[in-house]
């Protein structure tokens, strides 16, 4: 195996193995939308959509779900940032699953809060899926490019 292989295998995954790209795909009059097909063999144990973080929906295969509400239900339950954002991650997650052609269902109170119309941007971010509003998206990007500089010195200070 080369050492592309050897670097992602140390990081518990294969290049295989991760979610990775950005495609845009549109919403039907029932809320589905298709996953990339390079993506779909990952859900098709199952997965679970939930609201995400900057108003985008978060889809995680079912194992990597797991890995995180474990994560969640150990936090501080005193504190209320914990309660707060374990609210916002399990109350609105629901499961979902690929119907034959690759696509999901988007509850409306999902569709609602992610503000997605038609045209949707699907993302793969390595373990995890955002879906967002085409036009969100945009604004999001542009706003975030122009400060990826300021943005990478930040990361630079946590060793990254």
């Amino acid at each position: 195996m080369d050492n592309y292989g050897d670097k992602y295998r140390l990081l518990g995954k294969t290049p295989n193995d991760m979610l990775l790209g950005e495609f845009q795909h549109n919403l039907d009059s029932k809320g589905r939308i298709a996953m990339p097909a390079k993506f779909r063999q990952k859900l098709t144990g199952g997965a679970i959509i939930t609201r995400g973080l900057d108003h985008c929906l978060f889809v995680f295969a079912s194992k990597e779900w797991e890995i995180l509400a474990q994560k969640l239900i150990a936090l501080p339950l005193a504190q209320a940032n914990s309660r707060a954002f374990v609210r916002l991650m399990l109350a609105g997650a629901t499961d979902v699953e690929l119907d034959k052609q690759g696509r999901i269902l988007i509850p409306d109170y999902l569709r609602e809060y992610a503000g997605l119309k038609k045209q949707a941007i699907v993302a793969g971010l390595y373990n995890r899926i955002e879906i967002w509003d085409s036009e969100a998206w945009r604004g999001y990007k542009t706003k975030t490019e122009a400060s990826s500089d300021e943005i990478a010195e930040k990361l630079g200070e946590l060793g990254i």
